[in-house]
């Protein structure tokens, strides 16, 4: 994880809240860290597996489907969670939310023909 404070995505560039989480490829069992917005719905985080609006899923959304429990860091403070993937509904009610944090998931939305996913990092406790 990132040293406490640190943030791979500059502040200055997305107004955005930022975390890391890491996620173990589901193959390799390489554990890798990844930047992303995020947004709070309660206790949650919602993490969006846009890719910019490419047509296939990012490979972190993948490790994370595989392995689910992770841990992610928000601030200075890494948190243990569980992945899972929004269902329709939630992504229904979260969507616009998301889009309120980063509103280039809109843009990214109208470039793909996939339904970009949302994950939900629910809190968990420490093993």
């Amino acid at each position: 994880m990132e040293p406490p404070g640190h943030s791979t995505l500059p502040g200055s560039l997305y107004s955005a809240p930022q975390d890391s989480f890491r996620s173990t490829g589901p193959r390799s069992g390489v554990r890798r860290t990844t930047p992303l917005l995020y947004t709070r719905d309660g206790a949650d985080l919602v993490i969006v597996a846009s890719k910019g609006g490419y047509g296939r899923h990012p490979a972190w959304y993948h490790n994370l489907r595989a392995h689910p429990d992770t841990t992610v860091q928000v601030k200075a403070e890494i948190l243990p969670v569980r992945a899972r993937i929004a269902d329709p509904a939630e992504r229904r009610r979260l969507w616009p939310r998301v889009v309120r944090t980063y509103s280039q998931f809109e843009h990214y939305q109208q470039r793909t023909p996939r339904e970009i996913p949302l994950v939900i990092l629910e809190p968990r406790r420490s093993a």
